[in-house]
């Protein structure tokens, strides 16, 4: 009977001039290490300014590129949290030749509590990259991917520097089990639910009266889609969050009301269409006639792109597993 090979081990040292630096990387009682262990299968064990590995061989090289490059984050003055190592990690495991900086340190805004807004994946900086140099960007994909929200902060950054003189954000208002008919107030007031998670992305970039003054003085507009029509919008930053329940007619009405100066982005996930007959989807539409022309770019996300909770990208995955079995019946 042949004789099982022994999985060949590896013990590799890591050294750190800044040891503070370093403490920072280990994370409060070593939660980074902690995630870097999980996601690469290998021991990490700090020593004064060093750091041990020991485990496979590739698996130790990736954590080294990962210890190696998110400590070259925090000297750049990156303020590192648990869910970057995590979303680091993740991209060096798609990637291991991916440079972390080039991601992380592309600032796009820093919000009015200091907080540094960046992409986390490689998807995520395409998507900025498009955004600053096209017209017209989808960008399509599962929740929880930053579609929107970095759309907004893609939009306060281009207010704050004078690049556009207006943002204008559009939801439509599809009825998802509730006849609007039925819901108290006036248009506005029945479609404010759909509208919600733009304004609260504008509050986490924006102190409270600064977008409360900025409405009043029409700088930034929230509306749904159906308020478009017959519009020309020039010089602004103009987002279309759930494309997926538009029309075929509100998606083309939406694209024509874009005039100089301007630039748009639309945002939705094909697998969340609300409409009665999806097929129906504008989003689908453009997303079959559109490409290829220029000005006009797409950018796919995944559920390796997922920036909320671990959890949700693991949720993803279900559902994803369930369409798959149901399409083999």
């Amino acid at each position: 009977m042949a004789r099982r090979a022994v999985e060949e081990v590896e013990v590799r040292e890591l050294v750190f001039e800044d040891y503070p630096l370093l403490r920072n990387l280990y994370g409060e009682r070593g939660i980074n290490f902690k995630i870097l262990e999980k996601l690469f299968h290998v021991e990490l064990t700090l020593r004064g300014n060093q750091v041990i590995m020991t485990g496979a061989p590739y698996d130790v090289e990736l954590a080294d590129k990962a210890l190696t490059e998110l400590y070259g984050l925090i000297k750049a003055g990156y303020n590192l949290y648990p869910s970057d190592v995590e979303y680091a990690g993740r991209t060096l495991l798609e990637n291991p030749n991916t440079k972390l900086k080039e991601i992380f340190l592309d600032t796009i805004l820093v919000t009015s509590g200091k907080k540094v807004i960046a992409p986390k994946s490689p998807t995520q900086k395409k998507y900025i990259d498009a955004i600053r140099q096209a017209e017209i960007v989808f960008g399509i994909g599962p929740a929880g991917t930053g579609k929107t929200y970095l759309a907004v902060a893609m939009a306060v950054s281009f207010l704050l520097k004078g690049e556009v003189s207006r943002l204008i954000l559009v939801r439509p208002a599809v009825e998802a089990g509730e006849k609007l008919g039925f819901l108290p107030g006036d248009l506005v007031e029945k479609v404010n639910p759909y509208l919600r998670p733009l304004y609260d992305a504008l509050y986490d970039m924006l102190s409270f009266d600064r977008v409360a003054k900025l409405f009043q003085r029409g700088v930034i507009e929230i509306a749904p889609l159906a308020f478009m029509r017959g519009r020309t919008l020039n010089e602004a930053f103009i987002i279309l969050d759930e494309a997926q329940n538009t029309t075929t007619e509100q998606m083309k009405m939406f694209l024509t009301r874009i005039g100089q100066g301007s630039r748009a982005v639309i945002t939705g996930d094909v697998t969340q269409i609300d409409l009665p007959d999806p097929k129906k989807s504008g989003l689908l539409e453009a997303m079959e006639i559109l490409e290829g022309i220029e000005g006009i770019a797409f950018v796919y996300f995944t559920k390796q792109d997922v920036v909320r909770h671990p959890i949700v990208q693991r949720i993803i995955e279900a559902y994803e597993r369930k369409e798959a079995r149901r399409g083999e019946v």
